[in-house]
């Protein structure tokens, strides 16, 4: 009987534990930290052993696969160890992979996976197709594939995922854009971080199709070392020579095998330029999975995205307040900024990443006459923005940020939560930041 570990408990974990057993594997399931009570109850009813609180190496060298957590890099020393011990040491979707019939649409990117991901598969689903929806969105894959496999399945699959593939191979791959973040487990390297993203191209062929946005220089260079050969399927801005979708006079276009198909932006729920490259990526991805044309246009304008990115919460005295807890760099944030015409209350703040906050000069300057700094330490910030807006106020209290936007704002104006910085600093995470922006607002509006 094959012997399985899994490495971490958490969504994936306890789904490839879940699938391995069915499969009639003797699953070992490894946690450093605590196991919740209900996923041990579920493993005591499976007769699956389990520890917590260590790994005892003894107990995993004799793993014919490892499952890790894509949170444990491949640079730990325990993982080290055991692929010296020529252990394959995997990924949970890697593993579900080999036990799905079904096509593969892997949606990747610095920023827009979530929202690309979650359109491809409502147009899908409204064109009614048989799909499912797997991997950094909604349920984990492998747990899933317990009860039901489908046809399609859009995965939302992240850098640290794609290290840990090694069969797997996409028949659609989208790739969004490429800017620098997580580059403290690149050794600080933007090539290396950029080529871990294109990874996810390598096994795919001519049959398959790879939607990339040509115009993200990143992306170009990286391809320059693509190992895979997929039919390429650039989309961009403009209408250029070898384009297969653009946005030209407010619309969405698709030139592809023959079809001609625009979609009018205004007649679309998501708003911004990068949403309408999101909405470009995933309009193509389901044409070439052979989605009914005719549905597609209809199900772009009742799209709901998930929480936290560009999420309109409230209007009060004529300010509108936008959540976008979710632009945790400088790179979703200049996209949230540059989706407003109308004049801007920004708050923003919180660990940074090394931010070059240059990049944001030309969407804040005359557009932006309010900034607040919500974080514990909001120098960098201050000094970044001086003299480039005309107010900066600081706070590490959400609601008076809160209150201050009001205060401050007039009728017509925007005050948008998009921080291009990480929330731990005050917050357990960037939904909780957002979670608690949205009730200060409600707040607010109720008194």
């Amino acid at each position: 009987m094959q012997k399985t570990v899994i490495l971490g408990s958490g969504e994936s974990g306890f789904g490839a534990a879940l699938l391995a057993h069915k499969h009639g594997h003797r699953v070992f399931v490894s946690d450093a930290g605590k196991i919740a009570a209900n996923k041990k109850e579920a493993f005591k009813e499976k007769n699956i052993a389990f520890e917590e609180g260590q790994h005892s190496i003894n107990l995993l060298l004799d793993a014919q696969t490892v499952i890790k957590s894509p949170g444990i890099p491949y640079s730990a020393p325990l993982v080290v160890k055991l692929v010296e011990a020529g252990i394959p040491v995997i990924d949970e979707l890697e593993f579900a992979y080999r036990f799905s019939k079904g096509k593969v649409i892997a949606i990747t990117g610095t920023n827009g996976k979530t929202t690309t991901s979650l359109l491809i598969y409502h147009l899908m689903k409204r064109a009614g197709m048989d799909v499912g929806l797997g991997g950094n969105v909604g349920q984990s894959w492998a747990l899933q594939l317990v009860e039901k496999d489908h046809s399609w399945w859009v995965l939302e699959v992240s850098s640290f995922q794609i290290e840990g593939f090694i069969d797997l191979k996409p028949s659609i791959a989208v790739l969004l854009n490429i800017s620098p973040d997580h580059l403290d487990r690149y050794h600080y390297s933007l090539e290396e971080y950029a080529a871990a993203k294109i990874k996810l191209t390598e096994r795919m062929n001519a049959q398959d199709h790879f939607v990339f946005f040509e115009p993200d220089s990143n992306i170009s260079e990286a391809m320059k070392s693509q190992k895979g050969n997929p039919t390429l399927v650039p989309i961009g801005l403009e209408n250029l020579n070898g384009t297969k979708g653009y946005i030209e006079d407010n619309k969405l276009n698709l030139a592809i095998n023959g079809l001609n198909w625009s979609w009018p932006t205004n007649e679309m729920v998501l708003k911004g330029e990068h949403n309408f490259i999101n909405s470009l990526a995933a309009t193509m991805t389901v044409v070439l999975a052979g989605a009914d044309i005719s549905k597609i246009g209809p199900a772009l304008k009742d799209f709901v995205n998930a929480a936290h990115r560009m999420e309109q919460v409230a209007t009060i005295n004529g300010v509108k307040f936008i959540n976008d807890s979710k632009g945790t760099n400088v790179d979703a944030t200049a996209f949230a900024l540059g989706a407003f015409q109308e004049p801007l209350i920004w708050i923003a703040g919180g660990v940074d990443k090394g931010n070059d906050y240059k990049l944001l000069d030309d969407k804040v300057i005359d557009h932006v006459k309010l900034l607040i700094c919500l974080g514990k330490d909001n120098e960098k910030l201050k000094i970044a923005f001086s003299g480039k807006i005309p107010c900066i106020l600081t706070t590490e209290d959400i609601r008076e940020a809160v209150q201050w936007s009001l205060e401050n704002g007039s009728e017509g104006d925007v005050a948008l939560l998009s921080p291009a910085c990480a929330s731990f600093d005050l917050f357990k995470n960037y939904e909780d930041r957002g979670d608690q922006f949205k009730e200060a607002v409600i707040t607010l509006k109720n008194k």
